[in-house]
């Protein structure tokens, strides 16, 4: 969510995540909230990724959206599905996100929340590969700029740097 500027750019985004419609209101409270879980979201997991655990505070504010929660998930078409009630689908989608986050965070073993290589990016990502060798939170962008970086110093003769980009 670290793209997102506008209340407008945040609906879209929990609508192409299915956890929005057209017609959900967009505001900069709702934005301010947005940021606010987002960055505890990022604080837990920079922690986690450094081996350490999340600021009681980070965790009271997950747990108190998680609290809020009033969607359920539902299996539609062979697929789960969130379903959020139409009496407040904000609070419920920023509840969904908090409650994803607790999941993530402490369902994983040691090691699987992984902070991004690329020295530009720091990006955090959950490592699911086999052996948990994952460097970068996607190789189609952060990958790429560091084997591109990587080639060009070798071809230039100087000392590949190995999270560069």
């Amino acid at each position: 969510m670290e793209r997102i500027g506008t209340p407008e750019q945040l609906r879209a985004w929990l609508i192409a995540n299915e956890l929005g419609s057209a017609d959900m209101p967009a505001s900069e409270s709702l934005l301010r909230d947005a940021r606010a879980l987002r960055e505890a979201i990022h604080r837990a997991g920079t922690a986690m990724a450094a081996g350490g655990v999340p600021d009681p505070v980070d965790e009271d504010l997950l747990n108190r959206w998680t609290a809020r929660h009033r969607a359920r998930l539902i299996l539609t078409g062979g697929q789960a599905k969130w379903h959020l009630p139409e009496t407040d689908s904000t609070r419920a989608a920023r509840a969904v996100v908090a409650l994803d986050t607790v999941a993530t965070l402490g369902g994983h073993g040691e090691g699987v929340i992984k902070r991004c290589e690329q020295r530009t990016c720091g990006g955090l990502f959950v490592d699911t590969s086999r052996g948990r060798r994952r460097r970068w939170c996607s190789t189609a962008t952060c990958g790429n700029k560091v084997k591109k970086a990587n080639l060009k110093a070798t071809r230039d003769g100087t000392e590949p740097g190995l999270t560069g980009g």
